[in-house]
């Protein structure tokens, strides 16, 4: 068997068939796709990367703005939403490439924190943590799912609060 070859680069605009495809196989439903779409036609994507192999995107990782009620001017924050990757590229390590390499560039970006709704099993293997136990909570009302890294030591001091993504989550659940 050979090895795959995996490079990530930025996504394109050029990539975004292909983004929905990865979204719509990877979750088995159109909402991921759909919300990659809306916020990467208004431009709100703020990091989204791809993963490529022969030519091909076979993952996706995208990162977008999120406020937290009453927290600094200055504090700022991500959610990491979706990460797809094609079915038969899945348990290869490129899904923990993308978030790897995506939260480097959060972190070289200035952003203060990332935050996710995801399975605490696998998210904390890369530093993430229950976000309640920072005072943080999320518009949806997930709770033990609801989990945020953040990037630099110090990072949340005095930021508690509600977490509120996009409009363009809800839209796309619609």
């Amino acid at each position: 068997m050979s090895k795959i070859i995996i490079e990530i680069r930025q996504a394109r605009p050029e990539d975004s068939t292909a983004l929905g495809r990865v979204h719509l196989v990877a979750f088995g439903g159109p909402v991921e796709a759909k919300l990659v779409q809306l916020i990467s036609e208004r431009k709100k994507a703020l990091i989204t990367l791809v993963a490529v192999s022969e030519g091909r995107v076979v993952g996706h990782i995208l990162f977008s703005r999120v406020t937290i009620a009453n927290s600094p001017d200055t504090f700022k924050a991500v959610g990491l939403a979706p990460v797809g990757i094609l079915p038969e590229f899945q348990r290869k390590g490129i899904g923990s490439a993308l978030i790897r390499e995506g939260l480097e560039r959060c972190k070289q970006a200035g952003y203060h924190a990332v935050v996710l709704i995801g399975d605490p099993a696998y998210y904390s293997r890369f530093g993430f943590v229950r976000a309640a136990d920072f005072g943080l909570q999320n518009e949806y009302g997930i709770h033990d799912e609801f989990m945020v890294l953040p990037l630099h030591d110090g990072a949340l001091e005095g930021v508690a609060g509600t977490v509120k993504y996009l409009p363009e989550f809800r839209e796309a659940e619609c």
